[in-house]
């Protein structure tokens, strides 16, 4: 079965926010645990906006160079806990663990 591009993008992002509200929440934290290239991981981040998800980049204080976190502020119209309840599907579907 084929899957579309559109729905695998929006379980990309999806992912991403389910990702970076558990703690998984950098972009080399991204790559190592779901293996996507870097690109796709800081294109992913970006879009979540299209989704109404809030999503920010926390410096560490004191820091520089842009260290630090990711952090869903606002889920907009998405409900975070169907990702919980369909989190198998959305894995399965992108071929992510």
């Amino acid at each position: 079965m084929s899957i579309s591009k559109t729905k695998t993008s929006f379980y990309r992002r999806l992912y991403l926010a389910h990702l970076i509200d558990h703690g998984i929440d950098t972009v080399p934290g991204i790559l190592e645990y779901t293996g996507m290239p870097r690109r796709t991981a800081q294109d992913t981040i970006k879009s979540l906006s299209d989704l109404d998800i809030t999503c920010t980049f926390v410096q560490t204080k004191g820091e520089r160079n842009r260290i630090g976190h990711y952090q869903i502020s606002d889920w907009g119209a998405i409900n975070k806990q169907w990702i919980d309840d369909n989190l198998t599907e959305i894995k399965s579907v992108l071929d992510y663990p």
